[in-house]
């Protein structure tokens, strides 16, 4: 199975296009918030889309968080700003994936990719399509391919303009 993750995409929805197009075919697309146009992201998506809401999401009826069930994984998904991530680190996405009993965490809201373990929990966020913010300023999402054994590679990939 291949989930195409994406984040912080801001009602703009070029980039989106293009990372649509490179990594089909897929299987679903993980929407980590701030899209703030979901009608657009779901017709751009062929396959089925799972959001959480962002901070800039004021509209329709998403959920802050989702546990995701997935070939004996169980994932956190959330944008990541109730846990403040921005300001406090990761500590309380930590904690709820531990309250959760979840071996990934995967948010957005900082606009910075990031792959690292810690105490068994696997953090992923793939950075922003429209607004990165880490050195070099390269829009970035991932790809998740999930074997029928539940093995998760995760790839962090740049889009070259």
């Amino acid at each position: 199975m291949k989930i195409l993750v994406v984040s912080d995409t801001h009602g703009y929805n070029d980039n989106l296009e293009k990372v649509i197009t490179l990594e089909e075919p897929f299987d679903m697309m993980y929407h980590l918030g701030d899209f703030e146009d979901s009608y657009s992201v779901e017709k751009l998506a062929k396959t089925g889309v799972v959001f959480v809401r962002g901070n800039n999401d004021y509209f329709g009826d998403y959920r802050d968080t989702r546990i995701i069930e997935l070939e004996g994984n169980r994932i956190l998904l959330t944008h990541g700003h109730k846990y403040r991530v921005g300001m406090l680190g990761y500590d309380r996405l930590l904690y709820a994936a531990m309250e959760e009993g979840a071996n990934y965490v995967i948010f957005g809201h900082t606009h910075k990719p990031l792959l690292e373990e810690e105490s068994g929990v696997t953090f992923l966020n793939p950075g922003s399509l429209t607004y990165p913010r880490q050195e070099g300023r390269k829009p970035t999402y991932a790809v998740l391919n999930v074997s029928e054994y539940g093995v998760i590679t995760i790839q962090q990939k740049e889009l070259s303009q």
